[in-house]
């Protein structure tokens, strides 16, 4: 390489190590607001309360008085940070696959960011909606404050629910995309920041309906548990790589399912 080459190639190499540290960056603020989250509610790793969280959890949403767990914008922010904390990582091979074509045709940096973008917005919207369901839980009696089943049915019905869904063909779909992005790419490939937010919101949507079920598992233990929030991540990170991905969806769908008849059982069991 050139002289006069190697100096135009250091800032682009430069700015690439910094996007890259900010996003992981990002990554582990994200999960140090959530741990804080935790210990300021009195939680411990496994999303267990001490004194102060029982009393929390034991609290009537009805009361006249500011809850932050019983108000829409408190939650919302809760579940804004955790999507970015447990969905983040799991866009890694999907920037990766973006970052060949910045090489290998014509993607840039802005398009990089626009794809993160994209994919944040859609997350974030469903954040949202979860942040409402929540709501709609707490306020019907399903849920307690923390966020936890008020009932083994509930919580053993959502792992049945989510189980069962990893043999369908629209987690079937979805996970083809999430775990293909290449093939996404090549589909529908749009240059410059706007193209990149475009494929961005297209493979959030294709994400959503790929892991929606591991973020409504928060209600079985817990939203603000952090044992469930990093196995989830975990899992859903190990689901999209290229080797193994495909082979670990549907035994994880026996498991759940089993979990769930073990957690609406067990009452019954040492009841009897």
């Amino acid at each position: 390489m050139s002289r006069a080459n190697w100096e135009d190639a250091v800032p682009v190499a430069m700015l690439r190590n910094v996007l890259w540290l900010g996003f992981f960056a990002a990554i582990l603020w994200a999960w140090w607001v959530l741990y804080s989250m935790a210990v300021g509610m009195d939680l411990d790793l496994i999303g267990q309360p001490g004194p102060m969280g029982e009393a929390m959890r034991g609290m009537d949403p009805h009361m006249d008085m500011y809850m932050p767990m019983a108000n829409f914008w408190p939650l919302f922010w809760m579940w804004a940070v955790m999507m970015a904390a447990m969905m983040l990582p799991t866009l890694v091979p999907t920037l990766q696959s973006y970052d060949d074509l910045i090489t290998s045709a014509d993607g840039s940096r802005a398009g990089w960011l626009g794809v993160t973008s994209g994919y944040l917005i859609v997350w974030i919207g469903f954040a949202a909606i979860i942040a409402g369901v929540q709501l709609a839980l707490l306020f019907g009696g399903a849920i307690d404050m923390l966020g936890i089943a008020t009932s083994p049915f509930l919580a053993g019905g959502l792992l049945i629910v989510v189980g069962l869904f990893q043999f369908t063909r629209t987690k079937e779909v979805c996970h083809g995309v999430c775990h293909s992005p290449m093939t996404y790419f090549l589909g529908h490939w749009r240059t410059g920041f706007f193209g990149g937010l475009r494929m961005g919101l297209g493979l959030g949507a294709y994400c959503v309906g790929c892991c929606w079920g591991f973020m409504a598992l928060g209600f079985v233990g817990g939203v603000m548990s952090l044992l469930w929030m990093g196995l989830a991540t975990l899992f859903m990170v190990v689901e999209k790589l290229p080797q193994i991905g495909h082979y670990v969806t549907k035994p994880m769908g026996f498991l759940l399912v089993a979990a769930g008849i073990a957690v609406i059982g067990w009452p019954w069991f040492i009841g009897g």
